[in-house]
């Protein structure tokens, strides 16, 4: 069952036990106090009627009916024919009556003094309100019954019943009606959330529920709305990482494919043919430059793997005698490229894993020396220290990069000349494990370049300070 036909069903029945119990009550408090004042009033009169009887008995000091008849008379055509019957009676005999007689006898014997209420039902279906006392006359006992019709009562009541009947099932309708629509109106949101589901259920993740109202379903849809951007967050997150591993299957297949292919060559020729001790060392030097690449290329690889699962520790490093260090090692042999490796570098204790760190130093330096192209230049190092880490710059005065692949230069065998990068023994995995490195140390990388201006590359690696 729909949650509009039952919010329909519970407001009708609501309605029904509070409009009938309430209505039902309230018509029979108004009969009840009526018949009560009737009630009271034909008390009165009866009290009125025996007065008068005693008065004229009084007077006349002996039984004289025909003085009591002519008072009665005179007192039914006086009340205006409030008496629907009247009977005065002595020994079971009539003495004065009018109006039917089942309505003014009673079978009930009755003491001098007393006065006996009842209700007696009428020929037209009716009912009428019948009082029977006794009093003392010249020594007798007389017997007076009176009958009041009260049918309209009856009657008005059950007017009051059907017209609250009618009155109940039009509001009970229009109520219907309006529970319909209100609840049709608020779940109207709810049966849109149902559909946003199915859709995002199905595939179609741009699927997106209208904030309607600041109520709870509103608040529903926003929640909604939130998880569905989420998800389609992480899925496209999902599928990019799938993008980029397919990418770097097809790029590392493709980078082993080359020089196994070369290997394999020059191996079979030298299995198969009779070469010159020249041709023969020429191939044996192509072999080998072409294993060391593939090395290089697996030893960077495994790096990258690593890496990514994290797990390395940090340790209270030095950042400018590191780099001292280092460029003490490298600069002589840059110098003999025609390269000068110059570094400034400020003090200080930060954290962060020495060995990385050279790598990643050794990356940039390295790829500053390829954009070289052999013409030399200058190399420039900077180090600062950050209050939670450093910040190291290397300079080239190369021929730059194009703007359009700074943003895939940490891509995995992404190289901005390939042919250029083969003949140099590149494979495009530095800048990818540099990436790494800093992410490892909380950082990131920054690049600046433009072509033949020399590149810029900024290493934030804010480990934390020592």
């Amino acid at each position: 069952m729909k949650f509009r036909l039952k919010m329909t069903l519970c407001m009708l029945g609501l309605l029904s036990v509070l409009f009938g119990v309430g209505g039902s009550l309230l018509i029979s408090i108004s009969f009840q106090n009526t018949l009560e004042r009737e009630q009271q009033a034909a008390y009165n009169a009866y009290q009125m009627v025996v007065g008068t009887l005693r008065i004229v008995n009084s007077a006349a000091g002996q039984s004289d009916y025909a003085d009591i008849s002519s008072t009665l008379e005179q007192l039914s055509g006086r009340n205006g024919g409030a008496w629907t019957a009247l009977r005065l009676s002595a020994g079971g005999e009539s003495v004065y009556a009018f109006g039917p007689a089942a309505l003014a006898v009673s079978p009930q014997p009755v003491q001098p003094g007393r006065c006996v209420m009842r209700y007696v039902p009428t020929d037209g279906g009716g009912y009428a309100l019948a009082l029977t006392g006794a009093l003392e006359a010249g020594g007798e006992t007389l017997r007076l019954d009176l009958a009041r019709d009260i049918s309209s009562l009856f009657e008005t009541r059950r007017m009051q019943q059907q017209t609250y009947l009618w009155v109940f099932l039009l509001t009970a309708g229009l109520c219907a009606l309006l529970s319909y629509s209100i609840s049709h109106v608020l779940t109207k949101p709810l049966v849109s959330l149902s559909g946003a589901s199915r859709a995002l259920a199905s595939g179609r993740l741009s699927s997106r529920v209208r904030v309607r109202s600041e109520d709870e379903i509103g608040l529903v849809a926003r929640d909604f709305n939130t998880m569905a951007e989420a998800l389609e967050g992480t899925i496209s997150q999902l599928e990019e990482a799938v993008e980029r591993q397919e990418r770097f299957l097809g790029s590392f297949a493709h980078e082993m494919k080359t020089p196994m292919t070369s290997i394999i060559g020059y191996a079979d020729l030298l299995r198969g043919q009779t070469l010159s001790p020249q041709e023969q060392a020429e191939a044996a030097n192509y072999i080998v430059a072409e294993g060391k690449r593939l090395e290089n290329l697996s030893q960077k690889l495994m790096d990258l793997l690593v890496l990514r699962r994290g797990g390395a520790s940090l340790v209270p490093v030095r950042p400018a005698a590191l780099i001292r260090g280092l460029a003490a090692h490298l600069g002589p042999i840059y110098a003999r490229q025609g390269v000068a490796l110059t570094c400034i570098c400020a003090e200080g204790v930060c954290l962060m894993e020495p060995d990385l760190v050279k790598s990643l130093l050794v990356n940039l330096w390295d790829n500053a020396l390829k954009a070289m192209d052999g013409r030399g230049g200058e190399i420039r190092v900077r180090s600062e220290m950050l209050p939670g880490g450093c910040r190291i710059t290397v300079r080239d005065s190369g021929r730059g990069i194009p703007p359009q692949a700074l943003e895939h230069l940490t891509d995995a065998f992404y190289r901005v000349d390939k042919s250029r990068s083969r003949e140099q023994g590149g494979a495009g995995l530095g800048l990818a494990l540099c990436r790494e490195i800093a992410a490892l140390h909380g950082g990131a990388l920054r690049f600046e370049s433009a072509p033949g201006q020399g590149t810029t590359v900024t290493a934030e690696l804010r480990g934390g300070a020592a």
